[in-house]
């Protein structure tokens, strides 16, 4: 959990005071944000004036040192130097690096308009991460994975075989004439090539990202995390007989890319087939 952020570079006079802003504005009373510099000046008149055209007004704020700053109970330390050295924080936390160019020069050559055009460039940077960051926040609990399937398509199977083999170090356990598969136990991956040869692929089954959790158990407790967490579900949890008998639930990322969450049956659920082998769901919304 993230309840206390700091925001460093060296003069704290734009790059981390236009952090402090646009954290302050994004994620708003639930984390503390504070910004400080190694060699604090004041804040750059460029700054205010871009983080303004947002409708955020720093006009307030003043540069910081690092000495004034408690790092006690800091949850997240993030410094944005590129060219320069950051200071560092003696504390054990989470930290990040976003490595963003000081837009601020003294360079006569640059106009005023030049130098705007360095901080809304800067001020962008940062917002996009910043945007990134406060998706991260507060993240409810993940299914508990035990292993990963991904698959990806390919021109040339056998030279993307080759060059696979080489970049996993391992021959694939097994290929056709439309595919290839890698598994890498110690990464608990499982790793499939297909012809891209314009035939149809069974999208379902093969290109997508695959989640393999523990017994039909997990894929119904991933199917309320996914509802608790606001995930897109494209088929609630069923077990399926047919091809690999498999507990499953599929899930839609934001872009519409699939992700399938299953677990293998066991001896004893296979033992259950019905004679029409129609699918069984899982849970009473799902039938």
């Amino acid at each position: 959990m993230i309840r206390r952020v700091l925001f460093l570079c060296v003069a704290n006079s734009a790059r981390s005071q236009m952090a402090e802003g646009l954290a302050r504005a994004l994620l708003g009373d639930r984390v503390e944000v504070l910004s400080a510099g190694s060699q604090p000046s004041k804040v750059n008149p460029y700054a205010i004036e871009t983080m303004a055209e947002l409708g955020i007004d720093i006009s307030g704020h003043r540069s910081k040192s690092v000495d004034e700053i408690d790092a006690a109970g800091l949850d997240l330390i993030v410094t944005l130097c590129a060219e320069e050295v950051c200071p560092v924080l003696p504390v054990r936390t989470r930290r990040l690096h976003w490595s963003i160019s000081d837009p601020a020069s003294t360079d006569p050559a640059l106009s005023p308009e030049d130098l705007r055009q360095r901080f809304r460039s800067a001020r962008d940077q940062i917002h996009a991460r910043m945007k990134v960051l406060t998706a991260l926040l507060d993240l409810p609990p993940a299914p508990q994975a035990q292993e990963f399937h991904s698959s990806i398509r390919v021109a040339d199977l056998a030279r993307s075989t080759r060059f696979y083999a080489w970049l996993l170090a391992t021959w694939p356990t097994e290929w056709t004439h439309r595919y290839a598969t890698f598994i890498r136990e110690d990464l608990h991956l499982n790793f499939v090539l297909l012809v891209s040869d314009g035939k149809t692929l069974h999208h379902d089954t093969l290109y997508h990202l695959g989640i393999d959790v523990r017994d039909r158990a997990a894929v119904i407790e991933a199917y309320h995390r996914a509802r608790l967490f606001g995930a897109s579900v494209a088929k609630p949890p069923r077990t399926t007989w047919k091809g690999t008998p498999l507990h499953e639930l599929w899930l839609e990322d934001p872009d519409g890319n699939l992700i399938e969450i299953y677990a293998r049956l066991t001896e004893e659920e296979l033992s259950q087939m019905p004679q029409d082998q129609e699918p069984l769901f899982l849970v009473p919304e799902a039938a």
